[in-house]
């Protein structure tokens, strides 16, 4: 019994092991406020691409959506589409932006 007991709390440690760094892994990338060193840990993202991402934020401000991504150099549809679940512009992860409906209109009164 007590082998079972040790065998089942390990097999309970690991699954936490992996859950936590799966959870911390899923956390987006906000291109606005991310450093070259935050942009390099994505996937396909070196030096000089991280330094061109921020860069590109300085120089013209801050990315209004994932998609703006496209307009640093060396970064096309391919690599976009790659690392969008990963990226953010506000916080809420990088899926396609929805536009919003319209606002009601707000009724006069007489």
């Amino acid at each position: 019994m007590k082998t079972f007991t040790h065998t089942i709390a390990a097999a309970l440690l690991a699954l936490l092991l992996v859950s936590a760094q799966q959870a911390g892994a899923e956390a987006p990338v906000n291109l606005n406020t991310a450093s070259a060193a935050d942009l390099e840990g994505l996937k396909g993202i070196g030096p000089s691409k991280a330094n061109a991402i921020v860069e590109h934020r300085e120089k013209n401000g801050q990315f209004k959506t994932v998609d703006d991504l496209k307009l640093v150099r060396g970064i096309g549809d391919k690599m976009l589409e790659q690392l969008r679940p990963q990226l953010t512009v506000d916080g809420k992860g990088g899926a396609p932006a929805v536009p919003a409906a319209p606002a009601a209109p707000v009724a006069k009164k007489p």
